[in-house]
């Protein structure tokens, strides 16, 4: 399998948070949602692999080389959506895309126009008069429109209206028709990734916890339900948290149909959400 990036033992050390020795893959012509509360450490790491922010140690590769060492080729080849736009706010869309788009030997005009006309922009009006939607909504038009293969999205959908959220979710739809075309989005808008992502890795204090398929994590994980003799159970199978409640306990596990085969009657075992793991890892009690 080819893969888009690797990321080898990353670490990044600031005054009262630490990114851990994170590794993982990102397949290439795949959507990769990258989750976990606030603070986690999902915009570090997307700057990083943007070359924004310098590691302690550690190794990033995308496209099979050096993030450092062939910087200005990759970054070429990269469409990087912030979650807060940055644009001289006192120039107008037109002038910004003609003064963004030199940089870029694949930037296709023709695309720009059409996508700045699906999302309704004006080319007349300054940046500093546009809402934040709008504003997403530039960000996303020049991140698209010079043929990028790798897409870098931090927290695109946050703050916007659930209108233009599908927009922007049938807009990565439409891209990854192309298999070539590899996407990395981080988000806690989980619901969003549910519908368009194919892995998911979850961070959570600087720290990978999971990174898998997300058919294989909504197939596969669950929440039991039970009362209190269930909370002294140390063999229910993959186990990842629990937490107490008025009446017993709730627990998140990785292998839901195997642990309903060991549970008492009274028990009830649901399928887990992302949103629902999301809330678990980062909230539940730690099992061995």
């Amino acid at each position: 399998m080819e893969y888009a990036v690797e990321i080898e033992n990353l670490r990044k050390e600031f005054k009262g948070f630490t990114l851990k020795d994170v590794s993982f893959r990102i397949p290439k012509g795949y959507v990769m949602g990258l989750i976990g509360p606030n603070g986690a450490g999902k915009t570090t790491l997307i700057k990083m692999i943007m070359n924004l922010i310098r590691k302690n140690s550690g190794r990033i590769f995308v496209f099979g080389k050096d993030h450092i060492q062939h910087e200005a080729e990759i970054k070429s080849q990269i469409g990087f959506v912030y979650d807060v736009p940055c644009f001289y706010e006192d120039l107008k869309l037109k002038k910004l895309a003609s003064a963004i788009a030199p940089f870029y030997p694949k930037w296709n005009q023709e695309l720009f126009l059409k996508l700045m006309n699906e999302f309704e922009l004006p080319l007349g009006k300054k940046f500093k008069k546009l809402s934040h939607g709008m504003k997403m909504k530039f960000s996303l038009c020049l991140a698209l429109s010079h043929d990028a293969d790798l897409i870098l999205m931090d927290e695109p959908t946050s703050g916007l209206d659930p209108v233009f959220r599908q927009e922007l979710l049938a807009q990565l739809s439409q891209i990854m028709l192309d298999e070539e075309k590899t996407v990395l989005f981080s988000t806690h808008i989980t619901s969003d990734l549910e519908r368009i992502a194919d892995y998911i890795t979850f961070i959570n204090n600087g720290e990978i916890l999971f990174s898998s398929t997300l058919d294989d994590i909504l197939g596969k994980w669950g929440i039991i339900k039970a009362g209190k003799d269930l909370l002294e159970k140390k063999d229910i199978p993959g186990i990842m948290r629990s937490q107490k409640t008025e009446y017993g306990i709730e627990i998140l596990t990785s292998n839901i149909k195997k642990a309903q085969t060991i549970l008492p009657p009274d028990s009830i075992t649901e399928k887990a959400s992302l949103e629902d793991i999301m809330y678990f890892m980062s909230k539940g009690d730690k099992h061995a």
